[in-house]
């Protein structure tokens, strides 16, 4: 049977995979930023009420699949972990330690579609990414 989650006066079960890019598509997210990135998107998300259900980091890319409740919007949630997360790694990784906004490491839309019935396929998906892009730049190689 299907896990419902449930707040005061609904269950629900939304989720939807997310992905979104650095900057210019820098290949800028690896080692200590990796492991944070990991933490602080877990730690944001929960903030919003909000789970990362699966996720995984690629070198210029995030895969994410989000269990976010149906009061919160999802622009609003992806907003709010892309927004907080780049103040992080300014402060972490930039040596900025003041109070400040406008900080930009990632790019300005993302995509995203529901997971629906098709989640175990979509959290596959995610966790197997890599290995999918070097099949897939292998092939190109071949052409």
């Amino acid at each position: 049977m299907k896990e419902y989650q449930s707040l005061s006066h609904m269950r629900w079960d939304c989720k939807y995979h997310v992905v979104f890019i650095p900057k210019r598509r820098k290949k800028a997210i690896f080692g200590a930023l990796r492991q944070h990135l990991v933490e602080i998107f877990r730690e944001l998300a929960l903030q919003k009420e909000a789970k990362v259900v699966e996720g995984y980091l690629m070198p210029d890319h995030v895969h994410m699949c989000l269990s976010i409740p149906p009061k919160h919007s999802v622009s609003n949630v992806v907003g709010f972990i892309k927004g907080k997360s780049a103040i992080s790694i300014a402060r972490q990784f930039g040596g900025r330690q003041r109070n400040f906004t406008g900080e930009v490491f990632w790019a300005r839309g993302y995509f995203v579609s529901t997971v629906g019935l098709d989640e175990e396929m979509v959290r596959a998906y995610i966790r197997h990414q890599e290995s999918e892009d070097m099949r897939y730049d292998q092939m190109k190689l071949g052409l």
